[in-house]
């Protein structure tokens, strides 16, 4: 006989509890092991169909791994010294940015120079402001980081994570799926496959997504001639997984800086603007379609919400794990919903039927 719903309610509510109590004090301590789940995570796949054609486990890994150097060392030596560059750039030039804006907004709105103006104040009051907030943003992103990840050990522990979950993923699989509890195991297979599905639509489709659009964004924005368009480009595609705001950012920031740059040559700006407008016609119309699919089920506003949510409450660390567990709750809310459609609680003692 089967525990009372009651009390494995309790159960599964604790092994919650105790979830997200480890999440809160153990947040800077798991973030590699996180990574480095991620990363096997996504790599899974490769290696089974590596399998698939013939080669053992230990050699698809390794095959894996070989391929993941080579790449490291490529974008160590051709892509990272010049986004760094362009990135070190780019805050060495943001006053003579901010000076430039000064005077052009002085020249096209003579009222500013007016200091009882309202609009004047106003800029005012959004610049001190923006200053204030931006100067503890960077104190609390600095310190964050410098508190959340060493660097060397960020580099050095993740990659050995990652590497041996992915060679034994398929034995910890088993190993959880043989703990499930007997009566509900076929029940927890199905939903675990539910968000296994999700997450692979999401994650994998969405990463490959953020890849594709980051070197189109970059490539495209430095064949115009936009100083700082790798940088734009990387910073894009790296935040196109937040439903709308990669290309609202990369595109205002973008734009921004053509502006600046190409003030009066309204041909360079319109291409750049086009590289967005394009960027989104070809995300929307066939990359997601295509990698994502419609059936992932991870709402944008569910998601921004989910993000925001960890963000605030874990820092980094739970911003990591938001999507897995919005993927996580969005199945169970589903899995609820068809439970309580089909309960006397909705139907009610006399069956009035799907028409009713």
């Amino acid at each position: 006989m089967g525990l009372p719903v009651g009390t494995q309610l309790r159960y599964w509510g604790l092994a919650a509890l105790v979830f997200f109590i480890v999440l809160w004090f153990l947040g800077d301590v798991i973030l590699p092991f996180l990574l480095g789940g991620a990363i096997a995570y996504f790599l899974d796949p490769v290696a089974d169909r590596l399998e698939r054609l013939g080669l053992s486990r230990a050699l698809s890994v390794a095959t894996i791994t070989l391929f993941a150097i080579l790449i490291f060392i490529l974008m160590a030596l051709l892509v990272v010294p010049t986004l760094i560059n362009q990135a070190v750039a780019l805050f060495d030039t943001a006053p003579k940015l901010a000076h430039d804006l000064q005077e052009f907004l002085t020249r096209s709105f003579p009222q500013l120079g007016d200091t009882e103006s309202t609009l004047r104040k106003s800029l005012i009051l959004v610049g001190e402001t923006i200053q204030s907030k931006g100067g503890q943003l960077l104190e609390t992103a600095i310190g964050s980081v410098s508190s959340l990840i060493n660097i060397v050990l960020l580099f050095v522990i993740v990659p050995v994570v990652a590497f041996y979950l992915l060679y034994d993923w398929d034995r910890m699989v088993a190993q959880v799926d043989d703990l499930l509890p007997r009566d509900h195991a076929p029940t927890i297979r199905h939903l675990a496959s539910e968000i296994d599905r999700t997450l692979a639509g999401f994650i994998r489709g969405m990463g490959t997504v953020c890849v594709i659009l980051g070197t189109y964004y970059a490539v495209a924005l430095m064949a115009v001639g936009l100083q700082f368009g790798l940088v734009v480009g990387a910073i894009a595609g790296l935040i196109t997984f937040i439903p709308y705001v990669g290309a609202l950012v990369g595109g205002v920031l973008a734009i921004g800086l053509a502006l600046f740059q190409f003030w009066g040559d309204w041909v360079s700006i319109g291409l750049v603007a086009g590289i967005f407008a394009l960027g989104q016609v070809i995300e929307g119309n066939v990359l997601t379609p295509k990698l994502v699919g419609d059936s992932v089920g991870l709402h944008p506003v569910w998601l921004i919400f989910a993000l925001s949510v960890f963000g605030a409450l874990f820092g980094f660390v739970g911003m990591l794990v938001a999507v897995p567990v919005a993927a996580a709750l969005g199945v169970l809310a589903r899995f609820a919903a068809q439970q309580y459609k089909h309960s006397l609680l909705y139907r009610g003692v006399t069956d009035h039927g799907d028409g009713a």
